[in-house]
């Protein structure tokens, strides 16, 4: 009888009497005499074995019902519900593309309770992990695994990071049947990739607000994930699922002393680049700058005035008094103050003595400022890029960015902080654009998205 094993984040096929009638993607291995192919593509070969009715035991896959299904039950929103039945229609693979606050982790709840099956949620952040973990436990009601963290307990239901489950996911990638990629958005890059390539799941759900990547990588989430079968926009659910918003980009004239400043800094990192013929804006610009820099007094020089123009750019003090404003004029309500680097983080902190949150906080003090962000101790917090993703404080509704990448992802993340619904609650997101500098030129690239453009205009991936 023909055979599937698990072996190590692949699986092999034994004793098949007609090899033809196996797909395309699984392989003859002439070092252990069968048939291999990658976890990701088990589901096409049970289905060929199917199809064809040939008899097999399967001994790879280690996944099973779960004991118990959900034990809170919502109502689910129209889009929730249109995006499950597309799932389904998919075969149960598939992405999903819903704004920040539309509810797309109970979207999850509601694809593990159509399956019932043991399922791996994998999240980019260990804030993520913890959300993740608190929302399965209430609501499924069953023991809740973790691994990552510090932490590595495998349980029908388990939340992982992409690093954790790249790390171990050979060895427990054959105990899932469902496999849900939360900001899939992270999964192209190469190690990821291999993870999703050794999990064995034959159902899979990928959640994002914004999928595309600007090196092409949301390509490979077909095969990886499923092709994508649902999307909303921000402004299709504003008003009647998230809150109403409004977008104001304010251009902050810089004085006269920080203008010279930017401009003699910049004059000194340009004059460098140019003559070494060096193109920023390919794939290797920045590489090859920091290479070449490193190589002589007048490189170093260069180093120091692109960072000495970044800095007068994003935290000169004419712009740090206008955040200041900001927060007196929003006093009575809960603003994220986002910038481009912890630099400059910290110095909003220092100077207008509200609490910071980057990558090097700990997390028992995030927490502690989140909770006074979301009670009554704080009403802001100065932050870098690691609130992009996974913070949950739905009474915030004014974002202020100080400074930013000219990613399209994170100018939509940052809105989507502050979207989540309550009553009576309008969105702002100040955008601040110091005048003559390369932000002008920032601010352009980031706003090429629908949510940042009248509702009749097209959207930037078409």
């Amino acid at each position: 009888m023909t055979t599937i094993s698990w072996e190590s984040g692949t699986i092999a096929v034994r004793d098949v009497p007609d090899a033809s009638v196996l797909p395309p993607s699984c392989r003859w291995d002439e070092r252990t005499r069968c048939h291999r192919a990658e976890a990701v593509d088990y589901a096409d070969v049970v289905m060929a074995l199917h199809r064809l009715k040939l008899p097999y035991d399967d001994q790879a896959r280690r996944y099973a019902e779960l004991p118990s299904g959900l034990v809170v039950h919502r109502e689910p929103r129209p889009y929730q519900d249109a995006a499950l039945r597309a799932w389904q229609r998919s075969r149960g693979r598939g992405v999903v593309v819903l704004p920040t606050g539309a509810g797309k982790s109970w979207l999850a709840c509601m694809a593990i309770e159509d399956k019932k099956r043991s399922a791996l949620i994998v999240a980019p952040t260990l804030d993520l992990v913890r959300q993740w973990y608190d929302l399965l436990r209430a609501s499924f009601g069953q023991p809740v695994g973790i691994v990552g963290g510090g932490e590595h307990r495998v349980e029908a239901l388990t939340v992982t990071t992409y690093d954790s489950a790249y790390i171990h996911m050979e060895h427990f990638g054959n105990r899932f049947g469902l496999v849900v990629f939360d900001e899939v958005h992270h999964l192209p890059g190469a190690a990821y990739t291999t993870a999703a390539r050794m999990c064995l799941a034959p159902y899979r759900l990928g959640l994002s607000a914004t999928p595309e990547r600007t090196d092409g990588g949301h390509d490979r989430l077909d095969e990886l994930v499923g092709p994508l079968v649902y999307r909303q926009h921000i402004t299709e659910l504003a008003g009647s699922y998230l809150s109403d918003y409004d977008v104001e980009r304010i251009t902050i004239d810089l004085s006269d002393e920080e203008l010279l400043a930017y401009h003699t800094a910049r004059a000194v990192y340009r004059d460098f680049v140019v003559g070494q013929g060096i193109r920023m804006s390919s794939p290797n610009g920045w590489g090859e700058f920091i290479m070449r820099s490193a190589g002589s007094e007048a490189g170093r020089a260069a180093m120091d005035g692109y960072l000495e123009q970044r800095r007068i750019a994003f935290a000169a003090p004419t712009k740090l008094r206008y955040v200041g404003h900001l927060l007196q004029r929003h006093r009575r309500e809960k603003s994220i103050v986002f910038t481009a680097n912890n630099a400059t983080a910290y110095h909003l902190s220092r100077e207008l003595l509200i609490p910071v949150i980057t990558h090097q906080t700990k997390v028992s003090e995030r927490s502690a400022i989140l909770d006074g962000l979301r009670g009554d101790r704080f009403n802001a917090v100065a932050t870098s890029k690691v609130l992009n993703e996974g913070v949950d404080v739905p009474s915030a509704s004014v974002a202020i960015i100080v400074s930013g990448s000219g990613s399209v992802r994170e100018h939509v993340q940052r809105l989507g902080r502050v979207l989540r619904k309550q009553e009576d609650k309008r969105a702002v997101l100040y955008e601040l654009i110091s005048g003559g500098t390369s932000e002008q030129y920032t601010s352009e690239r980031r706003n090429e998205h629908r949510a940042y453009k009248g509702d009749e205009e097209p959207d930037a991936d078409g």
